[in-house]
């Protein structure tokens, strides 16, 4: 496990929840256009409420991603937001009406792909918690 693929993790991770957050605050008609191929309707407002989510991500991610070398348990709060969305997107495709091939494909790996996430960066932060001596067994 090396610094460099955790910081392209968080990097990516921050451009994936900022992108998100985004296109859901600003464009979310083109939201329902991708995912849904229908109007955008949503008079309760959940689509932004979930872009708030995303935004939390994000922030956090990005002070993780500016800490995490001095203080790793930044990596396992990480973990746990990547992992607390892990039933969020198969619940959303399970109950969606209307999904377009990338809404269906986006949503069918994003929860694999938040439980690969919060798995490689909790073996981040205990790697990075060990004495350096142990640190280069493990990563060699």
């Amino acid at each position: 496990m090396t610094t460099s693929k955790i910081n392209a993790l968080l990097l990516f991770l921050i451009l994936l929840d900022m992108t998100l957050a985004f296109t859901a605050y600003c464009l979310p008609q083109f939201w329902f256009t991708l995912f849904h191929g229908t109007p955008y309707v949503d008079p309760q407002g959940l689509l932004r409420r979930t872009a708030g989510n995303w935004l939390a991500f994000a922030l956090l991610q990005i002070l993780a991603y500016l800490r995490w070398k001095n203080q790793p348990y930044w990596l396992v709060l990480v973990a746990g937001v990547r992992l607390s969305d892990i039933f969020t997107d198969w619940s959303y495709l399970y109950f969606a009406q209307n999904l377009t091939c990338f809404g269906g494909f986006s949503l069918f790996i994003a929860s694999p792909a938040n439980l690969y996430f919060g798995w490689f960066l909790l073996k981040g932060s205990k790697i990075l918690g060990r004495p350096t001596g142990e640190r280069r067994k493990q990563a060699g």
